[in-house]
């Protein structure tokens, strides 16, 4: 018996040496790393693992038509995760109420119970900025609460303010006027950084790049897009009621994709693992080519994502939400948009990577981009400003819409559109780099 407590002892100092930090001699003066421990990437929630893979990118030797600005080019790219669907309306619901609950408490309510007070100190920090307790909003909510039929707000004569006011308001109700709702964020330019990297004259604010983007919708846009079409119940209620919370969101524009992707990313920084270590890598819109190649599903020379030459299976049934024949819209089962996921994924999992909506990328539309971009994971990115040529704001849109013929679905084909437009068939969906070789090598 003693033996064995012996041994246990032992056991359990070797642990305890094995944990020491440098300054205490643990390392023996050799390099071994302490503090962190071996990173392993988990898949994001709603999201599927895309492998690493060359593929030939670009139209078939058979698309005459197209064959002089789209040529193939073999290409690799790295792993990465992306959205199984479209970002949904409910998804994008979560980033405006964000931005209008962050509004309401730091503009209007100004109310500390909303804040964050560590123990001992004060709720603002040391540079005077305070930080929203978001647990405490999802317990309070800011907007009221129902009792019985009615709903009770404590902070409706303070919230007046980010109301419709006077001729603005219909029926008398409170309703938010959306045009207050917007995002501030800044991010990086690591590619005019590189650029910039040996002029003295630089500083880094020179490549920090600042925005504020209207984060609404835009639900005008099923009656802009088309003349003399009916489609007032598609502005009325495609964003706002219950019925489409699970369909793609649309009306947004590229700006917009990338201002919800930041929020999406500072939303998941707020969670550290166990150890401490940063979750996962910055959101982002996938681009021309790593929305190809996942639209393939790891099929060579495959037309469509599902793998075959045809838009029908077997047994005749559309595979896709697209308009087939001259308009024969509801052959393929839905007028407009559908489910997020309706229709079989392909063999990567992702759903309606060709028809519903069609997908902002982030890459830059270029007649001949596949002439200069590199073969390793090749983009051709251009964030333009508001002073640039409009030649310069053209951003590539991949997969096809509900509103789209056949042709438009094909993997490898691409059309543009301006980086501040909407439309009633544009969404998007968002890719994450996966950190390492390969999710099944474990070192």
């Amino acid at each position: 018996m003693k033996q064995i407590y012996f041994l246990l002892i032992v056991l359990v100092g070797a642990a305890v040496s094995g944990c020491g930090g440098g300054n205490a001699g643990g390392d023996r003066g050799e390099l071994r790393p302490v503090g962190r421990r071996a990173f392993r990437a988990e898949t994001p929630y709603g999201m599927v693992y895309i492998p690493g893979g060359s593929f030939m990118m670009g139209q078939t030797d058979q698309d005459v038509t197209f064959a002089q600005i789209s040529q193939n080019k073999q290409v690799t790219i790295s792993p990465f995760f992306m959205d199984q669907t479209e970002i949904s309306n409910a998804q994008y619901h979560m980033f405006v109420n964000w931005v209008r609950d962050s509004i309401a408490i730091t503009n209007y309510l100004n109310d500390d119970k909303y804040y964050l007070h560590p123990k001992g100190a004060a709720a603002n920090t040391a540079n005077g900025r305070k930080y929203i307790d978001w647990q405490k909003v999802a317990k309070m909510p800011i907007w009221g609460s129902k009792k019985g039929r009615a709903v009770v707000n404590p902070n409706a004569n303070k919230l007046q303010g980010m109301y419709y006011q006077g001729d603005d308001r219909l029926f008398d109700r409170d309703e938010v006027d959306i045009r207050f709702l917007k995002y501030n964020y800044a991010t990086v330019s690591l590619r005019e950084a590189a650029n910039g990297r040996f002029d003295k004259n630089k500083k880094r604010s020179d490549f920090i790049r600042r925005d504020t983007v209207p984060v609404y919708p835009d639900t005008l846009v099923w009656l802009s897009d088309f003349s003399y079409a009916a489609n007032e119940p598609m502005v009325q209620g495609y964003f706002s009621h219950a019925a489409f919370r699970n369909y793609p969101v649309v009306g947004v524009t590229w700006r917009q994709a990338n201002a919800f992707n930041n929020w999406r990313t500072r939303y998941n920084e707020a969670y550290k693992d166990k150890i401490g270590q940063d979750h996962r890598q910055p959101y982002a819109l996938p681009s021309e080519a790593e929305f190809e190649y996942a639209a393939r599903g790891g099929r060579i020379g495959n037309d469509y994502p599902w793998g075959g030459p045809y838009i029908k299976n077997a047994k005749g049934c559309l595979l896709a939400n697209f308009k087939p024949g001259r308009g024969n819209y509801s052959d393929d089962g839905g007028y407009y948009t559908v489910n997020v996921r309706s229709y079989f994924p392909n063999d990567y999992g992702l759903y309606n990577m060709a028809g519903n909506v069609a997908e902002w990328t982030s890459s830059a539309f270029d007649e001949s981009a596949t002439t200069f971009v590199h073969d390793m994971n090749p983009t051709f990115a251009y964030n333009a400003k508001a002073t640039d040529p409009e030649v310069l704001k053209r951003k590539v849109v991949k997969g096809g819409s509900w509103k789209d013929i056949g042709y438009f679905l094909q993997n490898a084909s691409r059309t543009f559109e301006y980086q501040d437009t909407a439309k009633s068939y544009i969404g998007f969906r968002s890719v994450t780099s996966y950190l390492g070789r390969d999710i099944k090598d474990k070192r």
